[in-house]
């Protein structure tokens, strides 16, 4: 390794299993101390007792155990007071933070017309206010420093996915949530550069226990032991600690698809054909000047799962 996050502080929501547990271990391989958030619920976010163990305490224990330094926190970050003291257990037990990875989400699948309020409201809440609070908890704390003339080199690396970008059947609360982790992101980037801070997502696809549902596919490893496996979680571990790093100064504001071994650069969206009358439309015309629009434009990229 080479200490890319030497004398770093990095926080991880959901690190209890899967991709989290990924990047805590490659943060904390390349010299991070670890806060190692998860709250141990089941999938859809239930309480899961007869599931839940310590899976924060499991993986500080298992950092540690390599060497490294680690502290395990298993607060609710979708609240206030969970998110505050995550980013107070990092100031408290390591006296600096530099880095929040935004991880933390579960599943409540169903097609829209099933899909009923505390479904959509548990998972909009866990994904896209478990991102907003310890963001904006961090980024206080990160602003005060700027200001007292401790320029910080923060950074935000929050966790998107395809299901945001292109949508995916069966999970419009999902997809919703990701789509607006997207947006988040953009904001917080513009609004807080001036504070050293740099913020960007990752729309990872991995094996973990939220694919093993709605892709069944990618939870088979190969079966020699040399084999590349395409759907480890670590293969989206490393870009995430680069972005984690110093090394990445300068790069803020974007998102990335991290699938095995490949990284690809999202365009996001971008004006396509136009047309001006320079003054009001009627509806006929402006049907007539849309569909010659659609006709000179990009098709859409399929949905997951549309038939």
């Amino acid at each position: 390794m080479t200490g890319l996050c030497e004398g770093r502080v990095a926080v991880v929501t959901g690190a209890g299993r899967g991709l989290g547990r990924a990047h805590a271990l490659a943060l904390a391989a390349e010299g991070a101390r670890v806060v190692v958030n998860d709250l141990g619920v089941a999938l859809d976010g239930g309480d899961g007792a007869a599931d839940r163990g310590s899976p924060a305490q499991d993986v500080a224990g298992e950092i540690r155990a390599l060497g490294g330094e680690a502290v395990a926190h298993g607060g609710d970050i979708a609240t206030a007071d969970g998110a505050a003291s995550l980013v107070a257990t990092a100031l408290d037990t390591y006296g600096r933070l530099d880095c929040l990875v935004n991880n933390a989400g579960f599943l409540r699948d169903r097609m829209l017309i099933n899909l009923d309020e505390d479904d959509w409201d548990a998972v909009v809440r866990v994904h896209l206010k478990g991102h907003f609070l310890p963001l904006r908890h961090a980024a206080a704390h990160w602003r005060a420093e700027a200001k007292a003339g401790r320029a910080p080199a923060a950074r935000v690396v929050n966790t998107g996915s395809g299901a945001g970008l292109l949508g995916s059947v069966g999970q419009g609360n999902y997809s919703a949530a990701k789509a607006g982790i997207v947006g988040l992101t953009l904001v917080a980037a513009a609004e807080l550069g001036r504070y050293g801070i740099q913020v960007n997502a990752i729309a990872p696809a991995a094996r973990t226990r939220m694919t093993e549902r709605t892709h069944p596919e990618t939870m088979a490893a190969p079966d020699a032991a040399d084999a590349f496996d395409a759907m480890a979680p670590g293969n989206v571990s490393p870009l995430v600690v680069w972005l984690a790093s110093a090394d990445s100064a300068g790069v803020t504001g974007r998102v990335f698809e991290a699938e095995a071994g490949r990284i690809t650069v999202m365009e996001g969206w971008r004006p396509g054909p136009t047309a001006d009358k320079g003054a009001r439309w009627t509806p006929a015309e402006a049907g007539e000047a849309a569909r010659k629009l659609l006709a000179d434009a990009e098709p859409p990229r399929p949905v997951y799962g549309a038939s």
